[in-house]
């Protein structure tokens, strides 16, 4: 039982729990009350090429946490024959965010786990790029990136570092 100092859990509209503390630019949470960057709405429906646009903004303007949760939306929300891209998509993002935040082994273990759930994508896709999405140079982007941030493991600049999910 928690003590009259403890805080009620937050709560959205329907009564499901949510956390409203404010979070930094890689997710993290600050302390309430502090200023943070705005979160991403959950549970949006957004058609394919809005949910990689967004996503890719997101990535390059180094907040991959939030486009974790834009792909993250697209796999409880899509197709189910597509889950297994969004999910692999919304494991390279946070893959991503853990290298930014410096915790290289978890970083480099779901930029593995996310290029490997898109192996098959990328290899299909060498006759078709699902929604114009280069996921061979995607899945090598995420290999590469994981043996760096193990071969020299310091925090990486996730904006600098975010991959090219079309090409140009």
């Amino acid at each position: 039982m928690g003590t009259a100092s403890s805080r009620a859990r937050d709560r959205d509209d329907e009564g499901r729990a949510r956390n409203a503390r404010p979070r930094d630019g890689l997710g993290r949470p600050l302390p309430y009350g502090a200023d943070g960057v705005d979160r991403q709405p959950e549970g949006v429906v957004r058609t394919p090429d809005q949910t990689i646009a967004e996503a890719q903004a997101l990535l390059d303007a180094g907040r991959p946490f939030h486009a974790h949760e834009v792909f993250e939306d697209a796999w409880k929300s899509g197709a189910e024959e597509e889950r297994t891209l969004w999910r692999g998509l919304a494991q390279l993002a946070v893959g991503l965010t853990h290298a930014a935040r410096g915790n290289t082994t978890g970083g480099a273990r779901l930029l593995r786990r996310g290029a490997g759930a898109l192996d098959e994508w990328a290899s299909a896709a060498a006759q078709h790029q699902p929604y114009g999405m280069d996921l061979a140079s995607v899945t090598a982007w995420a290999r590469e990136l994981a043996e760096a941030v193990e071969s020299a493991p310091a925090p990486v600049n996730a904006g600098e570092r975010a991959p090219r999910l079309r090409r140009r």
